[in-house]
């Protein structure tokens, strides 16, 4: 019913607990996905699959795996078997397509590239990446 009412696609079980989406309009994630507690995702977020389908025969991720305390910003799409460490934030309309194994970076731009050590350390009320809070 609320992902008719508020446009959002997303199955159950993709995300950890602590998901907070910023505004109503369209998400679209794919059921392969799967994202760690505390992420926040803004409008107009895409997270899809590579281009093929996963069947018996082929057994391999196809979908992103995204860490921990995560923001995702506007328009961002992220798509294809890769993974993302936690404490990542995505820039508005950036185009993620491959892993970042670096944790606590913000990552922004078409491709995706890391453009800052900040991370979304501060971004996401009540969490803290620092070892000593």
């Amino acid at each position: 019913f609320y992902s008719l009412r508020l446009c959002y696609s997303i199955p159950p079980n993709v995300f950890g607990p602590g998901f907070a989406p910023i505004h109503y309009g369209p998400i679209v994630v794919n059921g392969e996905t799967r994202v760690g507690e505390n992420c926040r995702c803004h409008i107009g977020v895409n997270i899809g699959a590579s281009g093929y389908l996963k069947t018996a025969l082929i057994d391999e991720q196809t979908a992103p795996i995204i860490g921990k305390n995560c923001y995702i910003g506007p328009g961002a799409k992220i798509y294809g078997p890769i993974h993302l460490a936690d404490g990542i934030a995505i820039g508005a309309n950036a185009v993620v397509n491959k892993s970042c194994s670096t944790g606590s970076v913000t990552l922004a731009g078409i491709p995706a590239t890391i453009i800052s050590e900040k991370g979304s350390d501060g971004m996401i009320v009540g969490t803290s990446l620092k070892s000593n809070e």
